[in-house]
């Protein structure tokens, strides 16, 4: 097979995308590391503070919304500045927002300014991402979405606006780790997330809106975690896949050693699917804190009522747990989140998607990850781990 090549923002670039994952567990390192290798490298926006000790001793014990806001947009400053000298000039430095936080356009306009070469948006549509970009035409748009119709809501409402996705990533909610493009739990299996439908029915909208099929870049994420997935999803007609899991267990993932092994050794049994404070489905490790809360979640949530957030900051802009939600959850995912990067097994939320790990519970560097994507080579001794149902 030769070699494909993913051609975003007038680069070719090998067809490897790393994940954006938060909080912190995708920052410079690993996206610089990524990158270094021609590959995609993705930095997670939200609360980067935690990566940067002035910062958190800055805003410690604070409520000062706007005070923790801009320790934040400096710590992604930092990240995004950090991330382009570890490049090393290759590849692609991109950000991840979620649409549904609140600091959404001050994150996007602080990623522009400090020098990413993309925007990456989930959790939402993102149908503004033209407009908080329209002074940085050379930046890169990526939005994640899982189905054809959602593709086809952004392209046209993009398209009235004179702006085309740079590229797209496609995301199935059966496999992928983290907040999931679906509804509900029930939905995440729906025929309608079938990659090789999602391509099909892509097909048909493109030449319906008179767009050549190479025009916008599919990137599919969500299960791929083999060489010979890679080899055959490229073969159907994407232009790249993404992964998150695999790189969150690399060398150079910017988390704690500890959150590494979570999610190295983690089983089919130990995964599952719940609703997050975002009100959006989620897929993590049963740790001893998820445990607890799972088993509690159906009387706190009788016993929702609006109150102020507990980190100080809003982060999100409908919380289950600050705004009383009773349908959703109820616990502050930053804390959560920020618990895990520390590598606070017994307190931390630990999302991960639901394929094999290619080197099973081995930490290996990105270098060797991304080689065995491409060339199905791996280090000698290593095997592959139990494929998650």
């Amino acid at each position: 097979m030769n070699q494909p090549w993913l051609k975003l923002a007038g680069r070719r670039l090998l067809p490897i995308v790393q994940g954006g994952m938060g909080i912190g567990i995708s920052a410079h390192r690993l996206a610089g590391a990524v990158a270094r290798e021609n590959g995609v490298g993705t930095i997670a926006s939200i609360d980067l503070r935690h990566h940067h000790p002035d910062l958190m001793e800055r805003t410690r014990g604070s409520r000062d919304k706007p005070a923790i806001e801009a320790a934040n947009l400096e710590a992604l400053d930092r990240e995004i500045r950090a991330a382009r000298t570890a490049s090393e000039g290759r590849g692609l430095i991109a950000v991840n927002v979620m649409k549904a936080v609140g600091s959404h356009a001050a994150l996007v306009r602080q990623s522009c300014e400090s020098g990413a070469d993309a925007i990456v948006m989930g959790a939402g549509l993102p149908l503004d991402l033209p407009e908080l970009t329209a002074s940085h035409p050379r930046v890169a748009l990526i939005p994640i979405l899982s189905e054809a119709r959602g593709i086809g809501l952004v392209l046209r409402r993009w398209m009235k606006k004179g702006r085309l996705p740079d590229a797209i990533v496609v995301e199935h909610p059966a496999h992928a780790g983290g907040h999931l493009g679906a509804a509900t739990i029930q939905d995440l299996s729906e025929p309608r997330f079938s990659f090789s439908r999602v391509l099909a029915e892509c097909r048909e909208l493109f030449a319906q809106l008179g767009l050549a099929w190479d025009s916008i870049p599919l990137i599919l994420a969500g299960g791929i975690d083999s060489h010979a997935k890679v080899r055959h999803w490229l073969g159907e007609g994407a232009a790249a896949v993404q992964l998150g899991t695999a790189f969150a267990v690399t060398e150079e993932c910017d988390a704690h050693p500890a959150f590494k092994q979570v999610l190295a050794t983690a089983r089919p049994e130990t995964l599952r699917e719940f609703t997050s404070v975002a009100g959006l489905p989620a897929r993590a490790v049963l740790t001893p804190w998820l445990s607890r809360y799972l088993s509690s979640e159906s009387r706190l949530q009788r016993r929702a009522r609006p109150r102020e957030c507990l980190e100080g900051f809003d982060c999100l802009q409908a919380c289950g747990l600050r705004d009383g939600i009773a349908r959703i959850g109820q616990f502050c995912i930053d804390l959560k989140l920020a618990q895990a990067v520390r590598g606070d097994v017994e307190r931390g939320l630990f999302f991960r998607g639901r394929g094999a790990l290619p080197f099973g519970e081995a930490i290996r560097p990105v270098a060797e990850l991304m080689h065995y994507l491409l060339t199905g080579e791996k280090p000698a001794g290593l095997t592959q781990a139990p494929t998650p149902a």
